[in-house]
């Protein structure tokens, strides 16, 4: 694994660049992204008046002290003369207001006049640098959807949504019989008709709304390739890459990686904690640490999605500026976080940034320096990585018994109609996933069209709709499958099977779901045998097989049909801990019990040991460790070399 740093000469006196590249390379730095947020000072003041002068002063002195550089694209930042030119480019939110001039992505991915201006300067920058020796690697834009920006209401949206739809259906009956518009007199004579699903007095239809989610992740996939086809061909032999984000699902992120050649991703434990889980107990317990499980649950889904290529492009070094509370780390985290990437075959893993800025909106967001250029607190971890680097070496193999496989459509068909308040889908995968590593295993996150064959159990957690090759693969599958609430309950057009849920997983698992119910907090039932406890889900299931258990009230409760297993509710972390060592002892996989903050990751010959807290833990375990030891602190790391 390599070591990197966000890095923006732009923002300091080149005087200052020569001795800022040596020190990065001193402490382990081999990895430098620039450049994503530059357009201004490449184009400053009229269209093709171009200065690359200072930026080809920055790769050089970079390259001088042999540090690879990875090039970002600016299209993130349309500077101010090109939004005053083309105001046409800037998004449009759901009340009709045009996004302003002031920060970062404002422009709408549907505008072609944005497209054209994006060729051009990605065409020049290409160009120039693309066969620079420096010039390793090149990120496309920067965090596609941040800010709540994928969704523009734009004309421009307008017009290529109604193509969109043209395209997809064969006339404007298709559409209206697969979109259900009969219902509430919705119906379109023409596809001219058709409007964006926003301004109605009520809920809009469901399927509109996921068509329109759908055009609007393939307008991101396609404004990326017209980048990467440009990189491509100017600076041909370098990774192209794009840093995805944190607990975030708003397009597809398969269909955009589909041209990219690595997926990398921007880790902030502590703000996505405090900003995204709600658990006041949750938040207290892992307070300094970040959840146990949100950087693992990350790197194992971007490892699927950059379809084994995987680096983390912007990692927390200290307190950030963006979320509600802004807490330091617990001393160690820096260096935990960054073992725990390598251990999940991270390539690269690189802090944000090099140096704290004193100025503007991100002035309180820690870098390894401080403004006045002195060390902050994270570099001393960051050369303890290093030697524990050297210790562990680099030639091993992550193997994993265990698959979940993660479907964005699905996730957003929940969110679009959750049936309940208190389910989110994407949380609920989330403690899927928990539950299962809570077990010891290691685990794949995977798209419907893996190959199954090489894993032990896998998991459906978000697979709403059902396409017949991932029905193929189950079918062909011999290891066990579990299968869990919601999964095949919809059409591709978002409509209820003909025969019912699960759809035609009913191939493989005979089962109907006859009613659902989404439970209130104070509401949650306990299975009569197995003192499981459902909560938020629940459904109602008719069937020629047994279930395993009953509710109090009848309902029955877990469904297995030879290898197959169906889950038909959500349950309490505990019940579904037990629900999940169940079926992975079925499958004949080893397991070991990690009790509370204590996470283990298997790569190859070793086993690591991370302990996010908040108590010591003493590892039960007869090995000679590499690094650490059995009795660990929080925010330690143990890692010995397994028995042959």
């Amino acid at each position: 694994m390599k070591l990197g740093v966000c890095y923006y000469p732009e923002h300091w006196p080149e005087h200052t660049w020569p001795e800022d590249a040596r020190r990065m390379k001193a402490l382990g730095i081999s990895v430098v992204r620039i450049g994503e947020f530059a357009w201004s000072r490449l184009e400053p003041d009229n269209r093709n008046q171009f200065q690359f002068e200072w930026l080809n002063n920055a790769i050089d002195t970079l390259w001088a002290e042999g540090l690879e550089v990875v090039l970002g694209t600016p299209t993130a930042t349309p500077p101010k003369w090109l939004v005053d030119e083309i105001p046409s480019i800037l998004a449009v939110d759901e009340q009709g207001h045009q996004r302003g001039f002031g920060s970062r992505r404002h422009y709408c991915f549907s505008s072609q006049e944005y497209r054209t201006e994006c060729t051009r300067i990605v065409t020049k920058l290409a160009q120039q640098f693309g066969k620079h020796p420096a010039v390793n690697a090149w990120q496309t834009d920067n965090e596609y959807g941040c800010h709540s920006t994928i969704v523009s209401y734009s004309h421009d949206a307008l017009t290529s949504f109604r193509l969109w739809c043209r395209q997809r259906y064969d006339s404007i009956d298709q559409l209206n019989n697969a979109w259900g518009n009969v219902f509430w007199s919705m119906e379109y004579r023409h596809f001219d008709e058709i409007d964006l699903p926003c301004g109605a007095v009520t809920e809009l239809n469901p399927a509109h709304r996921l068509a329109f989610w759908k055009f609007s992740s393939d307008q991101v996939a396609s404004f990326n390739k017209l980048q990467t086809d440009i990189l491509r061909e100017h600076s041909p032999g370098r990774d192209i890459l794009h840093n995805y984000m944190g607990n975030f699902t708003e397009f597809d992120h398969y269909t955009t990686a589909a041209d990219l050649d690595i997926a990398s991703w921007d880790n902030y434990p502590l703000g996505f904690l405090d900003r995204d889980l709600a658990d006041p107990i949750d938040q207290q317990k892992w307070f300094r640490t970040g959840h146990p499980d949100s950087s693992t649950f990350h790197h194992d889904l971007y490892r699927g999605v950059g379809r084994g290529r995987m680096w983390v492009m912007e990692q927390q070094p200290g307190p950030v500026n963006w979320a509600p509370h802004n807490p330091a780390p617990l001393p160690g985290m820096v260096r935990l976080w960054a073992l725990e990437a390598f251990a999940h075959d991270a390539e690269v893993m690189s802090w944000f940034r090099w140096r704290q800025l004193p100025f503007a909106q991100e002035q309180m967001h820690t870098g390894l320096l401080l403004p006045d250029s002195t060390e902050d607190t994270a570099c001393n971890e960051i050369r303890q990585l290093v030697s524990d680097l050297d210790t562990i070496g680099h030639d091993h193999q992550r193997l994993c018994d265990v698959a979940i496989v993660f479907d964005y459509t699905g996730d957003q068909i929940c969110r679009i109609q959750p049936q309940g308040q208190n389910f989110d889908p994407l949380q609920w995968v989330m403690q899927i996933y928990t539950a299962l590593r809570q077990s010891g295993v290691n685990i794949d996150i995977v798209p419907a069209g893996t190959d199954l064959s090489p894993y032990k159990l896998v998991v459906l957690a978000n697979s709403i709709s059902i396409e017949d090759g991932l029905l193929k693969r189950l079918k062909e599958f011999t290891g066990h499958t579990i299968i869990g609430p919601r999964c095949g309950s919809k059409t591709e057009e978002y409509a209820i099977p003909d025969s019912l849920p699960p759809g035609n997983l009913q191939q493989i698992i005979p089962i109907r779901v006859t009613r659902v119910e989404s439970l209130p907090g104070f509401a949650a039932t306990t299975s009569l045998r197995l003192a499981h406890t459902a909560n938020r889900w629940r459904e109602r299931i008719e069937s020629t097989i047994e279930p395993a258990d009953f509710f109090d009230d009848g309902w029955g409760y877990y469904y297995r049909h030879n290898n197959v297993h169906y889950l038909n509710s959500c349950l309490d972390p505990m019940s579904l801990k037990d629900f999940m060592l169940g079926r992975l002892q079925d499958a004949g996989i080893n397991t070991i019990d990690c009790t509370e903050g204590l996470r283990l990751s298997h790569y190859g010959s070793l086993t690591f040991a991370f302990n996010y807290g908040p108590a010591p833990q003493t590892l039960q375990y007869s090995a000679e460790y590499l690094l650490g030891q059995a009795n660990l602190a929080a925010g330690e790391v143990a890692v010995w070399c397994n028995a042959s």
